[in-house]
């Protein structure tokens, strides 16, 4: 008698992760043959000879033994209260301590505010590229993702009167990512306004992901979302992981702001579930405090000379050497987003380059569809490796695309 298998949620068919997907297990299986990957798939500072700033690491070590017992389900008090701080300074309205919810880094949090939102149906607007989580979690959550274009031809910019016009009676949140992941854009402040009052006309509650607001090149400014916000509820997310070079601490946050009557329900729903998973990773806890009081260690990462600087510098060089791609250079954050120009090309898949690049020049990227857009000639890199070894990356790149224009069927102009 054959053995039943055991059966998933419906609710995974909806649900990809390409930056740990079939691309992924694929490179795997090339090292394991021997092959030397070079891996963009990933923005994880450790793996490319990034380390956590030195005062984060000994303030760990000398507060493990506070860290054998469960702490308060929103986090220790002393961290809860330097992101309060920090979101006070920068104007956010309501910031306070106990309106800041710590997690195992910003993933968890995503979940854990989408768990405490939705209904089954209710709509998320996100913005198309996104981080997949994002998509993930909504759908996972009962939700229904609209995607918000931000292309390239527009500076990966949204456009509020297209955002407003997808809004229904079943649309809860406003997700902004800004500095963007994957493309690098950075919001000007009368954007970030115009979105406020979108969010306000329609009572919806803004989801803003600053994991990498300090991350700026060539002068671009960040500016936070809750300050502009004001008296609209507005959720901000953060963490160690980008900034502070500290992914495999788990630590992220969410602060709440905003008119405090307007968050009672859904803040005791956070603490519900916050509650329910007991509490976040306490050793790593200790890192924020200084984290957020100590030294800026990323100025000089992202300055003139600076190695993330200068590896920027190496992709923009790539693109512009390069034959067949285009990038709107990135102004912050941890990656670039080229365009494969395909004219050149009977057809082009994202994928089937990807797979591609990966099999003939050992160099794994994401395929821009991994970040739900429609068009697929987009990829995502990382900006972590050294600038020389982006430098090669980009020499792979050319030969790849160079190989598959050549053996694309001739195009017939009628």
């Amino acid at each position: 008698m054959p053995q039943r298998t055991v059966p998933v949620s419906s609710r995974l068919g909806d649900v990809r992760y390409e930056i740990r997907g079939a691309l992924s297990r694929r490179a795997r299986e090339l090292e394991a043959e021997g092959r030397d990957i070079v891996r963009l798939n990933i923005g994880n500072p450790g793996l490319f000879g990034f380390s956590v700033p030195e005062h984060l690491r000994r303030t760990v070590e000398t507060q493990l033994p506070r860290s054998e017992a469960y702490c308060h389900q929103q986090g220790l008090q002393g961290a809860r209260e330097a992101i309060a701080a920090r979101e006070a300074a920068r104007g956010a309205v309501g910031a306070h301590a106990d309106n800041v919810f710590i997690g195992n880094g910003v993933s968890e949090l995503i979940d854990l505010t989408l768990r405490a939102l939705l209904n089954s149906g209710e709509e998320v607007l996100l913005p198309s590229p996104d981080y997949p989580l994002w998509s993930a979690a909504t759908v996972l959550n009962g939700g229904r993702a609209r995607y918000y274009p931000c292309p390239a031809g527009r500076g990966h910019l949204p456009d509020p009167d297209e955002i407003e016009a997808l809004i229904t009676p079943r649309t809860r949140a406003l997700v902004l990512i800004n500095p963007n992941n994957p493309t690098g854009a950075v919001y000007p402040r009368e954007l970030l306004q115009a979105l406020v009052r979108v969010a306000e006309r329609h009572r919806l509650l803004l989801l803003s992901d600053e994991i990498y607001d300090g991350i700026l090149y060539d002068g671009a400014e960040f500016h936070p979302l809750a300050p502009l916000a004001g008296e609209t509820p507005c959720i901000t997310y953060s963490g160690l992981s980008k900034m502070h070079r500290a992914c495999g601490y788990r630590v992220g946050w969410i602060s709440l702001s905003g008119t405090p009557a307007r968050f009672g329900e859904f803040r005791a729903a956070l603490d519900l579930l916050s509650a329910l998973r007991l509490c976040a990773n306490v050793p790593t806890q200790w890192a924020v405090e200084p984290a957020l009081t100590g030294p800026d260690t990323m100025a000089e990462l992202v300055g003139s000379g600076g190695r993330l600087h200068a590896a920027r510098r190496a992709v923009l060089d790539g693109v512009a050497r390069s034959e067949f791609l285009d990038v709107v250079a990135p102004q912050g954050a941890l990656y670039a987003f080229p365009s494969v120009r395909t004219q050149q090309f009977g057809s082009f898949d994202d994928e089937d380059f990807a797979l591609n690049l990966l099999e003939t020049e050992n160099v794994l990227v994401v395929p821009g569809t991994g970040f739900n857009i429609r068009e697929r000639n987009h990829f995502r890199l990382t900006l972590l490796p050294q600038p020389e070894e982006i430098g090669d990356v980009f020499s792979r790149i050319e030969r790849c695309l160079g190989r598959l224009a050549r053996s694309a069927p001739a195009r017939h102009v009628a």
